[in-house]
């Protein structure tokens, strides 16, 4: 996990002089690193507009952030499933076979490069002017986040019920597929060179026999009926349990076949060959379309997460300049700074900075929440108040594998 936390400190001397201080303590032993966050100049707007922003982007930061998590969590499952198929192919073909305990999984190798990507987009963070025009309203800028994180809202979820749709009717295939010989279907079975197909007198029934009445059935199936063809019985597949055979037989004794059979305690199992032929069809459409829509999926997600995340970075600005108008008051006048705490030092570095800025306690009562993001699994919540503006900004994504 990679975590920043975006500060925000009025540019008064004793302030500035504070700050340098902490860079200087926090370089030296290792706190932190630290950088500037450049804020660009934002139309500020009445002290009534600025109240009710500060509570819209709070909201705003917690709804972006659940729809961050959601395409990040969604992205990982959608691709662990590539990735789990990428690897057994692999290991199939005799690859992949060397070393596997030193080796990471495809999946993992992406999310460890996204997160060193979205980590430097943080650190070298340059607001977009062309997606967000500074000239515009607060309010503005607010609605056109609001309204791009709802659009990726409303599309991941179509998106995702279409591809949970298509992954239910394969596995819904797949489940027929499996199970006892009793129940399982026929289509991946049988052939058409099994079976007498097109004949006006002759047919084939496909006959569930127990493993231990081979034998049995053997020596009686051509007796079941005059008219069983001899010799005409084969086994098709067998399990743990049975197996199926055919028989070939003429069409008017198929009652009587089937009586004698269920005496024996042998399943005749009902077989339509265009039936089958229609569940293989479906069955190869349903696959291609699998195929189709995670290919898009897959490219949807990666972009729109990303987007998201940019968006989220720019929420995160927004709440810094509106809760440092808010605070520090007017003229605009504060210097945001990101640092990078080192993960062993935290909570030397928090103490530090409450050291450093004790001087702004008599502000703290205006402070708001102390928030949060973990992708996939943040948070976001009442915390502690701090004298200065504080925004963590925590990237974890995890492999789900």
């Amino acid at each position: 996990m990679m975590e920043f936390w975006l500060i925000s400190v009025p540019l008064d001397k004793i302030s500035c002089q504070s700050l340098e201080k902490l860079k200087r303590v926090a370089a030296k032993s290792g706190l932190a690193t630290s950088s500037r966050l450049h804020v660009p100049e934002l139309k500020v707007g009445t002290l009534d507009v600025l109240l009710g922003l500060s509570d819209d982007l709070s909201r705003l930061d917690s709804y972006t952030e659940g729809v961050m998590r959601q395409t990040s969590q969604c992205l990982g499952e959608v691709m662990e499933e590539f990735s789990g198929k990428l690897l057994e192919s692999m290991l199939a073909n005799g690859e992949y076979k060397t070393n596997q305990k030193g080796r990471q999984s495809p999946l993992k190798s992406y999310f460890q490069t996204v997160q060193v990507d979205l980590a430097a987009y943080v650190s070298r963070f340059q607001w977009d002017r062309a997606k967000y025009p500074t000239a515009q309203p607060l309010k503005t800028l607010t609605d056109i986040i609001s309204k791009q994180v709802s659009q990726v809202d409303t599309e991941l979820k179509s998106r995702r019920a279409a591809y949970s749709h298509v992954k239910a009717s394969i596995q819904s295939f797949e489940r027929k597929n499996e199970g006892s010989l009793q129940t399982r279907a026929l289509t991946n079975i049988v052939k058409k060179e099994d079976v007498v197909l097109n004949s006006d007198y002759l047919t084939t029934l496909l006959v569930v026999v127990p493993r231990m009445a081979y034998a049995l059935w053997e020596k009686t199936y051509e007796s079941m009926s005059k008219f069983v063809v001899p010799r005409s019985s084969r086994k098709l597949v067998e399990d743990a349990e049975a197996g199926i055979f055919t028989v070939t037989l003429f069409k008017s004794v198929t009652s009587e076949f089937k009586a004698k059979a269920k005496n024996h305690k042998f399943t005749v199992r009902e077989y339509n060959p265009d039936e089958a032929e229609k569940q293989k069809q479906e069955m190869g459409r349903l696959a291609v379309d699998k195929k189709e829509l995670h290919r898009t999926f897959v490219c949807w997600l990666k972009v729109n997460f990303s987007e998201i995340f940019v968006a989220w970075i720019h929420v995160k600005v927004l709440r810094t300049f509106v809760e440092s108008v808010l605070r520090y008051g007017l003229p605009v006048s504060f210097q945001a700074v990101l640092l990078q705490p080192s993960k062993k030092s935290m909570k030397q570095l928090r103490q530090q900075l409450n050291s450093v800025f004790k001087h702004l306690e008599p502000a703290a009562v205006t402070a708001k929440p102390d928030v949060g993001l973990e992708i996939p699994d943040g948070s976001t919540g009442q915390q502690e108040y701090y004298s200065y503006i504080c925004y963590p900004i925590k990237i974890n994504l995890v492999d789900p594998s």
